[in-house]
């Protein structure tokens, strides 16, 4: 199976094929911090605060739509991608006739590469275009009056979720909560002191019952410590097991650990090329796919991976750990590729998720349920975090 290369509108049919041409009157970036009481923990490192990166769009005929930024790391990452937003990218696509989304991505990604060489900062680069995509993508399918995950060719708009994040320390009431919430699929972050890391799972796996639990050990081991730990782990009858190793060891390494745990492999967040997921959809190794839309690709690219993954038979559960926003477009492009694949819920404490998240907060019996209303079906009210605006 090979990716194939994001072609206008190859996602859209219809009349959206023959549409007039936009005009972008205005590209902005606003971003925030809420502060933590709890912080979230990985095996790399903690988060003190949840920030969030929002890309509002307008055209000169008054639409607008909605993207946010991947922003988590490093703890200034914020403020410094909104600024590449508002100083760099915007004013080059601004007065710009518009065809269709992709043209923007395009322009931009080619635009800017010698100078994310330059700094040296090709991921910041990739995370900021892919906020700007995802708002114009937004702003497309308000302009045509159809709800996004309908013109990404989606027929069913209920998509089952997981709840995500859970933490090494308080891991079972997060659990609890999780399932009292709506939920039926658990994941546990581990790659911590081993004996703990498998309290935590029979402790999850007993709560869940037959029910789904996974695993992410955020690229926490070596191959070594991997090969040692993760055939232990078949015992808890996970789901998946995420990024055990790092995400660039040599791909042999997966190759070995694939042949030796008997728990499935997951990956994707940060895999940040075409050439990337052609590697992992080119042989056995992961099971689980994992693109991130505010990380990399926006909609323009991950809307074509996503259905080259499900066309290889693995399984499309895209990637999403930030605000309302990303989280909400992660579940259109969930809904408008279809398959058997989850949305990643985050179960921190987030209100900039929570507040901007539609009707993903609305958890039912494992599922949520996306409304008809165009784009994203949401209109942000910013005015509401304001006391959490840093830039």
């Amino acid at each position: 199976m090979t990716i194939q290369e994001a072609a206008p509108c190859a996602a859209l049919r219809g009349p959206e094929m023959t549409s007039p041409s936009f005009t972008l009157r205005s590209v902005r970036a606003f971003c925030y911090r809420y502060p933590l009481s709890t912080q979230v923990v990985t095996s790399f490192g903690r988060m003190q605060d949840r920030p969030a990166v929002f890309v509002r769009a307008e055209d000169t005929d008054g639409n607008t739509g909605w993207g946010e930024v991947w922003s988590n790391f490093p703890s200034t990452g914020a403020e410094h991608r909104t600024r590449l937003v508002n100083e760099i990218l915007a004013p080059a696509i601004l007065g710009v006739a518009v065809s269709e989304p992709s043209q923007i991505f395009e322009e931009l990604t080619r635009g800017t590469g010698v100078l994310a060489l330059q700094c040296g900062e090709p991921g910041p680069f990739a995370q900021a275009i892919a906020g700007i995509d995802l708002a114009i993508w937004d702003l497309y399918a308000r302009r045509h009056k159809t709800a996004l995950w309908k013109l990404l060719g989606g027929t069913r708009q209920r998509i089952k979720v997981y709840a995500s994040g859970i933490n090494p320390t308080g891991s079972q009431q997060m659990a609890e909560a999780a399932l009292a919430r709506g939920h039926r699929a658990l994941k546990l972050k581990i790659g911590f002191e081993p004996a703990s890391d498998r309290a935590n799972l029979a402790s999850l796996r007993d709560l869940v019952g037959e029910g789904m639990l996974a695993a992410d050990a955020n690229q926490g081991w070596s191959i070594g410590q991997a090969l040692e730990i993760v055939p232990g782990l078949s015992a808890f009858n996970l789901a998946w097991l995420e990024e055990p190793i790092r995400a660039d060891r040599p791909w042999q390494e997966w190759q070995a650990l694939r042949k030796g745990a008997a728990v499935p492999l997951a990956a994707g967040e940060n895999i940040a090329s075409r050439d990337g997921f052609r590697q992992v959809l080119g042989d056995d190794v992961l099971r689980v796919v994992q693109p991130d839309i505010a990380k990399w690709g926006g909609l323009t690219e991950c809307r074509v991976i996503a259905r080259d993954i499900a066309a290889s038979g693995k399984t499309f559960c895209p990637h999403y750990l930030g605000g309302g926003i990303g989280l909400l477009a992660s579940a259109h492009l969930l809904a408008g590729v279809g398959g058997d694949g989850l949305l990643e819920v985050d179960s921190n404490d987030n209100p900039l998720r929570d507040r901007f998240c539609g009707p993903v907060a609305n958890v039912s019996d494992g599922t949520i349920t996306l409304g008809d209303e165009p784009g994203l079906g949401i209109e942000p009210d910013l005015a509401s975090i304001e006391q959490y605006r840093t830039g």
